[in-house]
C-alpha cells in the first residue's frame, strides 16, 4: 500500500508542471486526496484537495486560480496541474490520502518543485 508522487522538477517563473500521484495496493475511490507542500524550516501546508469519487476540488488561497487538482479513475491517480508558477511555490510536494493532514494514513515520498530563472 503506497502513494507514489512524480512530476517535479525545475521550471522558470510563469511556467507549468503537472504532478502525479498514483496509489497502489488500495483504491482512491473513498478518499479525499490532498496535495501538500513544505519548505525547509516551515510547516507543511495544504495546497489542494480532490474528492476522488466525484472530482470535487479545493485549492488553497495562495494557489487559487493557478493550481488545479484532477483525477483519472481508471489509473487510480490524481494530478496537480500547476500553472503560472512563482519562486515562492518552490517546495517539496506531497500527496496524501486525506485533505486533513492529521487524518492522512498514507503519504507519498515527496517530489521537489523548484521555480527559478
Amino acid at each position: 500500500v503506497q502513494l507514489q508522487a512524480s512530476g517535479g522538477g525545475l521550471v522558470q517563473p510563469g511556467g507549468s508542471l503537472r504532478l502525479s500521484c498514483t496509489a497502489s495496493g488500495f483504491a482512491l475511490d473513498d478518499y479525499v486526496v490532498g496535495w501538500f507542500r513544505q519548505v525547509p524550516g516551515k510547516r507543511r501546508e495544504g495546497v489542494a484537495c480532490i474528492t476522488f469519487y466525484d472530482g470535487r476540488t479545493f485549492s488553497a488561497d495562495p494557489v487559487k486560480g493557478r493550481f488545479t487538482a484532477s483525477r483519472d479513475i481508471a489509473k487510480n491517480t490524481v494530478y496537480l496541474q500547476m500553472n503560472s508558477l512563482k519562486p515562492e511555490d518552490t517546495a517539496v510536494y506531497y500527496c496524501a490520502s486525506d485533505c486533513d493532514e492529521p487524518n492522512a494514513d498514507y503519504w507519498g515520498p515527496g517530489t521537489q518543485v523548484t521555480v527559478s530563472s
